[in-house]
């Protein structure tokens, strides 16, 4: 570009030339764009930001641009692809990028920045599960010298690169260095090489000073670790090449940003039980808070790093076993009084509440939990324990400090839950004058002054209580792994303060998938997005800051609603007949260009009299009497009163109470949705010119009796909408909402992405850093019945199964043939299974997972009790957790089994550490003994097995078909 000089006053400074280099792959229509904090970078407005130009360098596409700047200039920047427009389409993730340029270049001097698009997965190394706890060093690792180059460049002829590489995990006297081609980095030998200095944040850099003359357009270098007793590990991969562009001015100044260090990737492992299925001999008949310290105990003892929970806010909606759905929230915010500990309420408790807890204790000791007399107890002891300590606690410093940080959903949550007790009901619509929630009615209702002020309080002091129990176990587990629920109850409290957040008049739920062939309602609001992001998402922003008190990493419940959510009118019940929001509907005017013409043939249920017959029998005559009215000849319609999933269930309990009816409600309930659901168009309720496609169009008889031509039509716009047309759109729609998510905290996030996936998802969550989850029975490739682990990407948690399924235990004894198929296919064609999953079978499930490329296998701890024949003597079928099937199944699966005894069973954890070591998975250092009574230190050495004694180190590197590799590399995420 042409370089006209920067004034200053009437005096004209030459200007520094600082070229931008990246190399990224785009699509038709898209550009790279550089953006920053100073104005010539347009001062953080992307559409005054710089536009880069394209062009080819061999087998890459180099987008570069240039830009005149004073000597003294320094700003942050980061770059983004768009559009013809300039609108964002795609952003860089992680920490924005700092340009200080030399001290003392001179003006008319060129500097060329090299830099590699930031992803989401480099960011992950930064997240606190790696960051605060795996890659955490004991030892002290001091700056050496700040970021940017410290060198001067007195010499003319001469070039000064500056190395910069991101090394999140080095061990103690290890350095790391840069090696290449040249003189100046070794000619490829380690100890001559060029080495790097720690500038913090896990950054190294280093500068090199090379003569133009001998300096290449091109050279190849990688970056290594070099320790101090002369073992190295080098980069993976191919090597790296530092290129120069011919036919410009050669820069005097070269900024090589090269991201991360290229190692062996980190693989760890973990356990996976809801809090309530955990069983200790303190517990009063659930799992509690301070259990998860026995747990981790067990798991650091098994070679885990992580233990993963279901979601833990309080679901006290009903005030009955229903609300032992987990997912379920009247509050985001809010723990679960469930999981108190009641003993651990005070130090000076009177014995008589003490002899309460011990029979309370033995009473509710079941083999599942007793969701309503378990909570009963423990917020009675509770209440006990308040009163006579209320002035103690509330007044405290602690609590205090507690309530300041919490207040601004403490206070609604407990005035929400007076007012539920008060009118015996969580639908505030039913609460009068207090159904319009404002701050003025919020204060009136906490205030001190008010009657009930002392039941304000209480809920303050459990929650309050709740927060010390569980951020001592967070604080002793180092990785907790959380879930962040897609929804929220309807009748909750973030509905009732927020209200304006929430599509009142509709349902979520999911289209048929692995977990329910008819699809599922949850009956959850859906989000009014355009509304959340009028604040950037705050209210999301606000939930992830609260979980990452307590929690390092989050799994992310059905992703999928975050690209689009299956939504539902409020008046259904099955999750069958919805669509998808945001989505692009099929317009009247373009059926009508296709031939389809009769909307309402396709869009109203289409009731033959000869399906009434044979579906209702001799009844049908009742049936139509009752609910149907004459339409067409030989078809009907639904009457008034019964047009909807509710009204025909409203109505059917009526004619069961007077004894009219002829079969059982639930049978005539099934019957009557299934006509009400054979239609083919679903007509948009905002908009009649525009419709909808039901799902699984083709297995309707209104489908079945259309002609060919508007069959085949139909079928084709049928899958343009559910897998073709969609696509960008949902991408857009998750590239708005998830970087709020993930930029909200350091917490390592995990996306739950099975069932019908569309092809937008996995490339987004490649790209943002975020984990998906892959179930072998439930594989993400349409052409395979059971997922092969050892094919698993990189960027996955693996599991054998989940919280939504049965255990493998039960799985692989309830279907013969498809147990046949499954062994025929993973093991060998003459393999013949055994009808039970014995312990060799549960052996062989767990090595295929442990020895995945996946970051993270995680198992559920059922899955893992089925190691050893004595722990399957409960029925496999009483260990599932949830039957997604049953919108009313109660979740109470409790472990048959305490913390207590599994810390005893060695046996069981030296299979589970066995397998964990055997598979090049990281696990925790811990002390063992040896047959003589020594003892040893295992150390946390990531793929590799690493004893110490004493000052004696012997290490043993291998890959996971058991083949010795050369290098010694410690791994890390890449």
């Amino acid at each position: 570009m042409a370089n006209l000089g920067l004034f200053t006053g009437t005096k004209i400074v030459k200007s520094v030339n600082v070229s931008f280099r990246l190399p990224y792959y785009t699509h038709w229509g898209q550009r790279l764009l550089v953006c920053g904090s100073e104005p010539v970078l347009g001062s953080w407005d992307v559409k005054k930001g710089l536009l880069l130009s394209p062009a080819h360098q061999g087998e890459e596409l180099i987008w570069c641009g240039s830009v005149a700047v004073p000597s003294e200039f320094s700003c942050e920047y980061s770059y983004y692809v768009v559009d013809d427009e300039k609108s964002v389409l795609r952003r860089e993730m992680g920490k924005k990028r700092k340009l200080v340029l030399p001290e003392g270049i001179n003006g008319g001097e060129n500097v060329e920045l090299h830099d590699l698009w930031q992803t989401g997965g480099d960011a992950i190394p930064f997240r606190s599960a790696f960051k605060d706890v795996i890659f955490r060093q004991s030892w002290g690792l001091n700056i050496e010298r700040p970021l940017g180059i410290q060198n001067k460049l007195d010499m003319e002829d001469a070039v000064l690169v500056h190395f910069k590489i991101c090394c999140p995990n080095v061990e103690e006297e290890t350095s790391v260095y840069v090696i290449g081609s040249t003189a100046k980095l070794g000619q490829w030998k380690v100890h001559d090489g060029l080495k790097l200095n720690y500038a913090g944040d896990s950054v190294w850099q280093a500068d090199a000073v090379m003569q133009k003359d001998d300096f290449p357009l091109k050279y190849p270098f990688e970056y290594c670790k070099y320790g101090k007793a002369g073992n190295f590990s080098l980069e993976t991969g191919a090597h790296r090449d530092l290129s120069i562009d011919s036919s410009k001015v050669q820069p005097r100044y070269i900024f090589l940003s090269d991201g991360m260090m290229r190692e062996m990737p980190w693989r760890g492992a973990g356990v996976a039980i809801p809090m309530f299925s955990v069983r200790s001999e303190a517990d009063l008949g659930v799992g509690e808070f301070l259990d998860l310290k026995l747990l981790v105990d067990w798991a650091v003892e098994s070679g885990f790093h992580l233990v993963q929970l279901l979601p833990i806010n309080d679901t006290s909606v009903h005030g009955m076993w229903w609300d032992s759905y987990p997912y379920s929230s009247l509050s985001v915010f809010a723990l679960h009084p469930l999981y108190l500990r009641v003993e651990a309420l005070s130090e000076n408790l009177p014995e008589n509440i003490k002899k309460e807890i011990q029979e309370a204790r033995e009473q509710l000791d079941g083999k599942d939990v007793d969701y309503e007399a378990t909570l009963a107890t423990k917020l009675s002891i509770a209440k006990k324990v308040f009163e006579q300590e209320k002035d103690l606690i509330l007044n405290s410093r602690s609590f205090h400090k507690y309530f300041s940080e919490n207040e601004e959903w403490l206070k609604p949550y407990a005035a929400f839950c007076f007012l539920r007790d008060f009118f015996e009901t969580s639908d505030h619509s039913q609460w009068g004058r207090f159904s319009c929630f404002t701050e003025k009615k919020l204060e009136k209702l906490v205030s001190k002054d008010s009657l009930h002020y002392d039941i304000i309080r209480f809920h303050y002091y459990i929650q309050f209580h709740l927060h010390l129990q569980l951020s001592e176990a967070a604080e002793y587990a180092r990785i907790l792994k959380g879930d962040l629920p897609i929804g929220v109850d309807r009748n909750s409290v973030d509905t009732w303060v927020y209200p304006n957040l929430f599509r009142m008049n509709t349902s979520t739920g999911a289209p048929p998938d692995y977990f329910d062939k008819n699809g599922q309602n949850w009956g959850f609001p859906t989000y009014n997005w355009e509304e959340m992001s009028k604040d950037n998402y705050a209210w999301w922003r606000a939930r992830l800051t609260q979980m990452a008190k307590y929690f390092t990493a989050y799994r992310i419940d059905h992703i999928l609603g975050f690209f689009r959510i299956w939504e539902l009118p409020e008046h259904a019940m099955t999750g069958l007949i919805g669509k998808f929001r945001p989505s692009i509907p099929l317009s009247k005017e373009e059926l009508e260009r296709e031939g389809i013409w009769d909307f309402d043939r396709l869009s109203l249920p289409y009731i033959q009299q000869e399906f009434v017959q044979e579906k209702f029998g001799a009844s049908w005559t009742f049936i139509v009497s009752n609910f149907l009215n004459d339409y067409q000849k030989g078809r009907y319609e639904f009457k008034e009163d019964s047009n909807t999933e509710k009204k025909i269930a409203s109505k059917l309990k009526m004619l069961a109470e007077k004894s009219m009816l002829l079969e059982s409600e639930d049978k005539i309930r099934r019957d009557l949705f299934d006509l009400l659901k054979n239609i083919v168009l679903i007509r948009d309720p905002e908009d009649a010119s525009k419709f909808y496609p039901r799902f699984n169009l083709e297995d309707t008889s209104s489908f079945q009796d259309l002609d060919d031509h508007s069959k085949n039509v139909l079928r084709r716009l049928y899958y343009d909408y559910y897998f073709h047309r969609q696509e960008n759109l949902w991408r857009q729609n998750a590239l708005k909402t998830l970087p709020a998510l993930l930029n909200s905290s350091d917490m390592l996030a995990c996306g739950e992405d099975l069932g019908l996936i569309p092809a937008c998802v996995h490339p987004v969550m490649q790209e943002l850093g975020l984990i998906g989850l892959r179930i072998q029975r439930m594989p993400s490739e349409s052409d395979l019945e059971f997922g092969i682990p050892s094919q698993y990407s990189y960027m996955t948690v693996c599991a054998p199964s989940c919280h939504d399924c049965s255990t493998f235990r039960a799985w692989w004894e309830e279907d013969e043939e498809r147990r046949c198929r499954y062994f025929k296919n993973l093991v060998g064609p003459d393999a013949i299974p055994s009808s039970q999953c014995v312990p060799d079978i549960a052996h062989f499930i767990i090595r295929q997972h442990v020895e995945a490329p996946s970051m993270w296998a995680i198992f559920p701890l059922q899955d893992l009790l089925a190691l050893k024949e004595e722990y399957t003597t409960r029925p496999a079928t009483e260990e599932t957790i949830n039957d997604p099937t049953n919108p009313k199944h109660y979740w109470r699966y409790r472990v048959h089994v305490t913390l207590e005894s599994l810390l005893k069973d060695k046996e069981l954890i030296a299979t589970i550490k066995g397998l964990v070591r055997g598979s090049g998975r990281s696990h925790p250092s811990v002390q063992e003994t040896d047959e003589l009574g020594n003892q040893e230190t295992i150390v946390l050495i990531p793929g590799k097995h690493q004893v110490t004694t004493g000052q004696e180190k012997i290490s043993v590197g291998k890959q996971l078909n058991g083949v010795p590799r050369k290098e010694t590399c410690v791994p890390q995420v890449s």
